[in-house]
């Protein structure tokens, strides 16, 4: 598979020595495995302003609001400086097709959440890096995690999912963009769209129906502003039960009694958490190949991502 989904990472997370102890921050995980996926944009903010490597180390101060970025032993305030940085980096990086962006945590300048702010008494983690503030709200539905959070299962498959997902309407709107055309790839998406909000699914397809009625532009907007919100919420096991249900239903015609039996049980060992997700899902991809159930051929569900990351594989 080719590296065309571009990613923003925290340099550091690379390996790139560009801390300010002259060190690094490797991350194996998104170099080793990411990186057969992704193709890489790096950012380091204290670089990429002009901070030399090495350097006093940096932190957050005063209102966590609106916090100063500040030398921690000298007190120099750097704010200005990196905030001049943040605002001509998140143009540039318009150029480079971003699908997501992964922050190293803790950081004053690329902390996504709870960073430390330091004030009168004990530090409030309560703040964000100053770059990570500014590209989250250029860059609003943009799929975007910390790499510390990445070693929890579920938001790493989340955060994966809505990369992909991100790539997917990326690449529709190089199509036509018809009426039909959003049509179509909302019916792709009606599967995996139920296994993370059904509330938003409803709401998707009625903004679907009255499509014609909108200015282009503004439909496109509005579709893709609901697609990211529903998929940032979090596909449960009771959700995903429910669809593997729903699948099930296409097979009923074709299905002998013991192999409905056979299903069932693997969905329900699901559901008990006694078996991963991939368990039904690859059965069901099995009786979808064998009977060529075509509406579901098309349903993103069944492949929102590469097998190889093996984001279905954990109970």
């Amino acid at each position: 598979m080719g590296n065309d989904i571009a990613i923003g990472v925290s340099s550091c997370l690379l390996g790139e020595k560009v801390r300010y102890d002259g060190g690094h921050k490797h991350d194996r995980y998104i170099t080793d495995t990411l990186g057969r996926f992704f193709r890489f944009v790096p950012v380091c903010p204290e670089v990429g302003c002009g901070l030399p490597v090495p350097r006093e180390a940096m932190r957050l101060q005063g209102d966590p609001s609106a916090p100063r970025l500040v030398t921690s032993r000298t007190g120099i305030d750097l704010t200005e400086r990196m905030l001049d940085f943040c605002r001509k980096k998140v143009v540039e990086l318009e150029r480079e097709d971003l699908c997501g962006f992964i922050f190293k945590k803790d950081s004053p300048s690329s902390g996504l959440f709870r960073v430390k702010v330091y004030g009168g008494g004990v530090p409030a983690r309560t703040g964000r890096g100053l770059f990570a503030d500014a590209l989250v709200k250029h860059f609003p539905l943009l799929p975007v995690e910390e790499e510390g959070r990445l070693y929890d299962m579920n938001l790493r498959e989340n955060f994966i999912e809505r990369v992909f997902a991100f790539r997917s309407w990326k690449d529709f709107l190089l199509g036509p963009c018809g009426m039909g055309d959003l049509v179509a790839y909302h019916t792709g998406r009606k599967l995996q769209i139920l296994a993370h909000s059904p509330e938003m699914y409803r709401e998707m397809g009625k903004l679907v129906a009255e499509g014609k009625r909108m200015e282009r532009g503004e439909l496109l907007s509005r579709y893709r502003e609901l697609l990211m919100r529903a998929l940032s919420l979090h596909a449960t096991v009771r959700k995903n039960t429910n669809v593997l249900t729903h699948i099930m239903g296409y097979f009923k015609k074709h299905l002998t009694p013991g192999e409905k039996e056979e299903l069932l049980e693997i969905i329900r060992q699901y559901h008990d958490r006694l078996l991963p997700l991939i368990v039904p899902v690859t059965l069901l991809k099995h009786y979808v190949n064998k009977y060529d159930q075509e509406y579901l051929k098309s349903q993103s569900y069944l492949n929102p991502h590469p097998v190889k990351l093996m984001l279905r594989n954990h109970v």
